[in-house]
């Protein structure tokens, strides 16, 4: 299995788009973020897990999970790195493979040392372009061709569901 875990506001800092929304609306921001991860998680079939530092973001320690990602805002003085490294160190076994997203260099060598893989920033983004990309051909295949049937109809029942379907005799 292979587990994704985002440094939330190091993206955020990172991308543009995302940059630019949290100069306007920090939570639109973080929102984005989540979408994006959404897609990512969904087409890639890895495990999402973004993990935001806790001092944008008042109370306790919150898990949320949002589109099949997992949301984990950190407690008062945790630090999103601290929480990522032990997250890579809980997670860590020999059916998993860690990869990390942030593109903080003190957080990257802590990472290597329990064995996680690093994803910077801009990695991830054009990773997530190709994503976005792909689906988009997926949708733009399947609304040429028209929805699919369950099961397989001669051309001639097609039609004469069609007609049916329209009202027609």
């Amino acid at each position: 299995m292979d587990i994704l875990i985002v440094d939330g506001y190091n993206i955020i800092g990172d991308w543009p788009e995302l940059r630019t929304l949290k100069n306007k609306d920090l939570a639109a921001a973080r929102d984005r973020l989540i979408e994006k991860m959404a897609e990512y998680q969904a087409y890639s079939g890895y495990r999402v897990i973004v993990v935001f530092d806790a001092q944008y973001v008042k109370g306790t320690e919150k898990k949320l999970s949002n589109h099949k990602v997992e949301v984990i805002f950190t407690r008062t003085n945790e630090t999103a790195d601290e929480r990522i490294e032990k997250l890579a160190i809980s997670l860590n076994n020999r059916k998993t493979q860690i990869h990390v997203a942030t593109s903080d260099f003190t957080e990257q060598w802590a990472i290597f040392g329990q064995g996680a893989l690093r994803k910077s920033a801009r990695e991830l983004l054009i990773e997530m372009e190709s994503v976005e990309k792909k689906i988009e051909k997926k949708v733009k295949k399947i609304q040429q061709t028209g929805p699919s049937s369950r099961i397989p109809l001669s051309q001639e029942v097609a039609e004469i569901f069609e007609k049916w379907r329209r009202g027609e005799r």
